[in-house]
């Protein structure tokens, strides 16, 4: 498997992972695969994710909580969900980001956590 191939499984694997009425950001799903400084290619990566796959991706917003500009159902899906939006049409990140790293610190220390390996470890 190549870098690009385990990038796009890992990736879908965070975004399989997102929980119903939450949501993560581009930058969030890249720090949590281990390359913190590739939230562009998750975007990419989830563009190109065939439908039959079933992936949450109206899940997925940027650091803001802005939906995707040229996706007006992700709204619709969203607020479905219970997720609840500013005044100004971005998700309220304070009560619907799906903060993970807090649940994980609430965990036992895990190995991962002990090791410092990636976020992708804190899913397992």
């Amino acid at each position: 498997m190549n870098d690009i191939e385990k990038f796009r499984e890992d990736v879908y694997a965070v975004v399989a992972s997102i929980p119903h009425g939450k949501v993560l950001t581009y930058g969030q799903i890249a720090w949590l695969v281990g390359r913190p400084r590739h939230s562009r290619m998750v975007g990419h990566v989830l563009q190109g994710a065939a439908a039959e796959i079933h992936l949450p991706c109206h899940r997925v917003v940027n650091s803001s909580g802005r939906t995707a500009p040229h996706w007006l159902e992700q709204t619709e899906m969203l607020k479905a969900e219970g997720v609840t939006f500013r005044k100004n049409g971005c998700v309220d990140m304070k009560t619907c980001n799906w903060n993970l790293i807090s649940e994980c610190q609430e965990m036992p220390l895990s190995s991962a956590r002990r090791n410092g390996e990636s976020g992708m470890d804190l899913l397992k």
